[in-house]
């Protein structure tokens, strides 16, 4: 027998089950957050009861207790952690709290930033460094570390962390280093990076190891305690706890690598759902587990579900295996509200247990799912919960009706019916987003609903996504800790080993696969498992040369000879990138990046898990009972379950609910555009943009793309308004209408469907000319209908110098391939004459192609999802739909608008220069506001200059845009319809609104950030609480040269030292996210992948002390990173920035932060550089100096608290 036990928010759900059971035993007790390890003694003792036993025969009748835990989570989410001491290279021990620049919202910039694991005062940097290569260039300083490690443990720390760059290559350091931490602190909780995650990429292993570090110490205790309180029940039971990746691990393993346990509960629901599914020979199915405050969604195919190496948690990166679950905030929790456009939305926000939903009755006051469900009669009110909460119905209505009725013109009924459909269509765009990420079609699976509310929803969901299939588990309630009794051991190792599949040794390969096989099987059997219950499987993580993401792929069987190895490897590539983006780069160097091996081992069930009785059920109807149509609802003491109108459920011999969904092909001709249809078609227009940048963010070549992320995606409708776009940068969002109607105008009625348009000409909508915008006319029946988008930043368009930026230019002739709208596929032929002549007008034609197939692919795509929507609604309806979308934004502008006071303000901004001349050159803005809308009027800046931060009137105009965005509350949709209340003015001539052959390039960054600094600072004088302090500028070089590793020539962009961020009301500024015109859109590279794949060695990346402008709210801290040159011959770097001379700008007394500062140091000599320069010259050894400025401050520095200007000294902040 086993038990499963998955300690949950509320409850803690207990499953066993005997050979020859015929139902599992269940039992759910309230959760004892205090202590958990209580509430699952106190479950041990009600399963024990329920099964007519006592505790002490329950647990000595059982071989295993496997053990779902939210501990790990919890310390992590509730920062309860232990006190952490982080270990590296020194030079580096601010990567963590850089995080690679990420910020997750682009538009929000009043929000805290991540408070790092491990606080600057407790980092220290070792003297030591490994290459590339693995080769020592310094040995560790042993006694430098010893005086580190003392420092760590005068200040208390319990727990250390480990982390050197390189050391997955070569480990001897950080083995060294633990043998002394060890040593030295014998009661701290040591955790390295080589061990915890032996693979490239310095933040993935800092962040992963910090955070085993962080919660092991917790996890570890936690554990010990339970195993302790389960000795004193009677019991001597083996606890096994279950991993983020599905499997099991015994305890020892779990405390040593407690981050493996951070998703430990969800996966298994995963697990749970995947034994079903093996069970009922489904192949193919999506796990759905719904909750009270979340929604969980898994794939899972074979019976196994997807599992994904780059997970965030409380906005740390888990780079260890995990169950892929794709977390969504809807659950029974979830908050309804109408929003100020008149829009209903529901979630993220959720009421949470306490006070919950407002029909519990514990004083919540808002509407929510579970409210809506108890007004339409789904739930049974006297089961629910098993009987644990009473509803009140009255407090239900009275809050549908006060908060979502009312405002909509809504009866009660039709309301929480919308909430029903808002959160449906919300998890629905959520499964679609989930499959098609991965290459798949959702409609190809079934969808199994389990969890506290699942059953509410699944008809719904699988109907709006077209599956035809659902199915309802009877321990769905139960599911997780189901789960966990049907898991196996399982352990995941893995050791990167950068090299070429056509030149590696294979040999070598095959060694360290065996190595990893070897070390896998031994953990298992150390675990219990026995030889002939172990299996191991081999991948490998594997990238085209010029792609920085892997995808991972099957390891061919390696006893092949070595040339039919390589050609089946690479073929398995191929097909696995293909399924994934419906293309392959044959003509690619395929790179090996990270080997990987499973090694899982089965338990003895000693349940007949694996027999076909064990599914037996909690649910009422027996498999005796007819099949029960549609519409229905079934009540258990756990679970709801709602059969759509025209759907059918039966039960099978193992209780399974199966339920036949009838799928609505089309909406009805007369769908109205009302508040819940604009909610459920906004967010599927949204997700297939989203789906667009996945799309590109997965094919594209550069690293400019595909690291740094700098591209976006769009919708447009026929008549070129934005209706939805993708997470992508700030700058481009309103300048690609302006794109797409020149198109429009250019062609005229000459667009046919299959045709495809490329623009980067800015005087005819581009921002400037390496972004180019491809754009791809949908047709419906002869009409153009809508218009799918996306804009990229290409590494390279020819022009007078490398990489585009081109200070020396003073016409855009000089800035390189000028492309005004342009037909690229002729009724989907590609006009391959066309893509050849520019491709060899760049530096880097393969690239280029490369990173224009990947845009090309993206519209592609978007083109059939919304061909999905369009079959759905109709072409009239959608138009309607669209029309009240944009109008519901509009009038969420006009809302806000209207409560900042009447008036006129100014504001200035001054660019350094423009690479011509030193003078200071200013951007104007006059900001009038009456009533409900707003003109920005920039007629008194500059007139247009000779270098290249002019500007064309379509990037001013999305600049403008984006400002107000900025300080717009968080939820308004970034769409046409937030421009309706917007004027913006822009006279020709000016640099705002340049006359052609002005250069343009720099314009997406200067004069870009001061025409928003201009805009904040005018606005500061109406709602000073709406905006921030100056951000950064730009910091930014190309260099190119040639690797004497290849033999080839290279380009590379530097986007490390991103700049600071300014502060705002009540809000720090985030170090190193950059210029505001991205604001934490563009990624940081990697130490050790940038050294892996070009000639640079990069000597230190932290941040700037003293660089931030200090205020009430201090600015965020720029970086300082100096990277040597290590090619052959000289290279040429051309500088392209700002924010030299100008700082970033302080509000309200609140001072500016530090400005850029550019240098080469050469032989000695330290040469400062300006910030718009061609052709310098770097000799092999230079080293290239960045220090980055700090973000300004807001309000008077004297307003400061003591405490947090005591915690900035602290950690050397100031």
């Amino acid at each position: 027998m086993r038990i499963g036990v998955d300690v949950g928010g509320t409850f803690t759900d207990l499953v066993a089950m005997r050979v020859g059971d015929s139902a599992p035993a269940v039992f759910k007790t309230p959760t004892t957050p205090d202590d958990p390890s209580l509430g699952v003694v106190n479950g041990i003792e009600g399963l024990a009861a329920a099964m007519e036993v006592t505790s002490e025969d329950l647990l000595g009748g059982a071989e295993v207790l496997i053990h779902g835990t939210t501990v790990a989570t919890n310390t992590l989410v509730e920062r309860k952690g232990a006190r952490v001491g982080l270990i590296t290279t020194e030079g580096f021990r601010d990567l963590l709290e850089i995080r690679e620049g990420l910020k997750e919202d682009r538009y929000n910039l009043r929000m805290d930033q991540v408070e790092p694991l491990a606080p600057r005062y407790l980092r220290v940097g070792v003297p030591e460094r490994v290459d590339s290569s693995g080769m020592v260039r310094r040995e560790l300083d042993v006694e430098e570390l010893k005086r580190q490690v003392e420092y760590l443990q005068s200040e208390g720390v319990d727990s250390v962390a480990i982390c050197f760059l390189f050391s997955f290559l070569n480990p001897d350091h950080e083995r060294e280093a633990e043998r002394i931490v060890r040593e030295m602190m014998p009661d701290a909780y040591v955790s390295s990076s080589h061990v915890i995650l032996p693979q490239i990429k310095e933040f993935d292993r800092l962040s992963t190891t910090t955070l085993n570090a962080y919660v092991g110490p917790s996890l570890a205790s936690y554990l010990r305690r339970l195993e302790g309180r389960i000795t004193e029940a009677g019991g001597t039971v083996p606890v096994f706890v279950i991993q983020s990746n599905g499997g099991i691990a015994p305890v020892s393993d779990s405390s040593e690598q407690a981050v493996r346990s951070i998703l430990s509960g969800p996966a298994g629901g995963a697990a749970g759902a995947a034994h079903v599914a093996r069970q009922l020979g489904e192949e193919r199915v999506i796990a759905l587990d719904m909750g009270g405050t979340s929604t969980d969604i898994t794939l899972i195919e074979d019976g196994t579900p997807h599992v994904t190496g780059e997970k965030f948690e409380a906005g740390w990166k888990i780079a260890v295996p995990t169950v892929d679950i794709h977390t969504l905030g809807a659950g029974g929790g979830s908050i309804a509200r109408v929003d100020e456009g008149g829009v209903l939305r529901v979630g993220p926000t959720s009421a949470g247990a306490d006070p919950g939903p407002a029909c519990y009755g514990k004083g919540g006051t808002q509407p929510t799912v579970t409210d809506a469900a108890l007004v339409l009669g789904l739930l049974n009110t006297d089961k629910f919960l098993g009987g644990a909460v009473q509803l009140d119905e009255e407090l239900a209505i009275e809050a549908i009706c006060s908060q979502v009725a009312e405002p909509l013109g809504l009866d009660v009924e039709s309301a929480a019916e919308g909430i029903l459909r808002v959160v449906s269509s919300s998890i629905a765009e959520g499964i679609r987003l989930a499959s098609v990420s991965r290459g798949l079609d959702p409609r190809e699976f079934a969808l199994m609903g389990f969890g506290g509310a699942a059953g509410l929803v699944t008809t719904r969901v699988a109907r709006e996504i077209g599956i035809s299939r659902a199915l309802i588990p009877p321990a769905g309630p139960v599911l997780s800790a189901f789960g966990m009794m049907a898991s196996d051991l399982k352990y995941d190792l893995a050791f990167s080993h950068p090299s070429s599949l056509s030149t590696v040794d294979l040999d070598s390969l095959r060694s360290a696969f065996n190595d990893l096989d070897q070390a896998g099987r031994n953990r298992l059997l150390s675990a219990g498992a026995t030889d002939s219950d172990i299996t191991v499987t081999f991948s490998a993580d594997m990238r085209y040369l010029d792609q920085i993401y892997e995808v991972t792929v099957e390891v061919p069987d390696l006893n092949l000879p070595d040339e039919e190895l390589r050609l089946r490897w690479a073929e398995n590539m191929h097909i696995r990138f293909e399924r994934l983006y419906a293309y392959r780069q044959q003509e690619q160097d395929i790179r090996i990046v990270t080997l990987r091996a499973s090694a899982v081992g089965r338990l003895p069930a000693g349940s007949g898990l694996d027999s076909d009785s064990t599914e037996a059920t909690a649910n009422e109807p027996s498999s005796s009972h007819p099949a029960t149509q549609g519409p229905s609802v079934i009540n258990t003491d756990y679970n709801t379950v709602v059969v759509g109108e025209g759907c059918s459920a039966r039960l099978d011999s193992r209780g399974v609910m199966h339920i036949d969904v009838q799928i609505d092909t089309q909406a009805p001709e007369d769908t109205a555009a009302d508040s819940v249809t604009l909610s459920v078609v906004g967010n599927r227009l949204e997700s297939i943009a989203i789906e667009m940048m996945d799309v590109m963010l997965r094919t594209a070549l550069s690293q400019i793309l595909n690291a740094s992320r700098d591209f976006s995606t769009a919708i447009l409708d026929s008549q070129s308004r934005m209706v939805a776009q993708g997470e992508g940068i700030p700058v481009h969002m309103s300048a690609l209408p302006v794109a797409g109607r020149a198109v429009l105008d250019y062609f005229g009625d000459d667009i046919a469907p299959g045709d495809v348009f490329l623009l980067n000409d800015p005087y005819f909508g581009g921002s400037h000319l390496p972004d180019l915008t491809v754009i791809r006319p949908v047709f419906v029946d002869g009409d153009l209908v809508f218009m799918t988008v996306n804009r990229a930043h290409h590494t390279d368009v020819g022009g007078g110098t490398h990489g585009g930026y081109n200070p020396s230019a003073s016409e855009i002739f000089h800035e390189g391939l000028r492309i005004p709208p342009l037909r690229i596929y002729d009724r989907d032929v590609p006009r391959d004459d066309l893509l050849q002549m520019m491709a060899a007008n760049v530096r880097t034609p393969k690239n280029f192609l490369g990173d224009l197939n990947a845009q090309i692919g993206s519209v592609l795509t978007a083109e059939r999802r919304i061909r999905e929507l369009v079959d759905h609604y109709g072409v009239d309806n959608l138009t309607r739909i669209v029309d009240g979308i944009l109008e519901a934004t509009e009038a969420q502008v006009r809302s806000f608008i209207s409560e900042w006071p009447d008036g006129v303000y100014y504001g200035e901004s001054l660019v350094d220069d423009d690479g011509f001349d030193s003078e200071l050159i200013p951007i104007r803005a006059a900001i009038t506001i009456a009533g409900d809308t707003m003109t920005i009027d920039l007629s008194e800046s500059a007139s247009q200059v000779t270098g290249f931060i002019n500007s064309a009137y379509a990037n001013t105009r999305s600049l403008a845009h984006a400002a107000i965005m900025y300080v717009a509350p968080y939820d308004v949709p970034k769409n046409e319809g937030s421009m309706g209340p917007l004027e913006v003015i822009a006279p020709k001539g000016l640099i705002v609104n340049a006359n052609a052959p002005a250069p343009v390039c720099m314009s997406t960054n200067h004069c870009a950030e001061e025409i928003v600094e201009a805009i904040f600072k005018a606005l500061s004088q109406a709602v000073p609480e709406a905006v921030n302090a100056g951000f950064s500028r730009r910091l930014r070089y190309a260099i190119t040269g040639i690797d004497p590793r290849t033999g080839e020539s290279f380009l590379w962009h530097f986007f490390m030292a991103r700049g600071g961020g300014g502060a705002s009301q009540g809000h720090d500024g985030w170090s190193c996210v950059g210029e505001v015109n991205v604001a934490g859109g563009i990624r940081a590279n990697s130490v050790e992948v940038t050294e892996e794949r070009f000639p640079l060695f990069v000597v230190n990346h932290e941040l700037r002390p003293g660089s931030a402008g200090e205020g009430e709210w201090r600015g965020g801290l720029g970086a300082v990173c100096e990277i040597v040159y290590e090619g052959e011959g000289d290279a040429s770097l051309n500088t392209a920035g700002d924010g030299a001379v100008v700082p970033p700008f302080g509000v309200l007394g609140g001072e500016p932060g530090l400005p850029h500062r550019y240098s080469i140091v050469s032989n000695g000599t330290e040469t400062v550089l300006p910030t718009k320069q061609t052709g310098v010259v770097v000799r092999p050894g230079d080293r290239i100096v960045a220090l980055s400025s700090g973000g300004g401050g807001y309000g008077d520095p004297a307003q400061r608290s003591s405490e947090t200007a005591a915690w900035d000294a602290k950690n050397g902040y100031v």
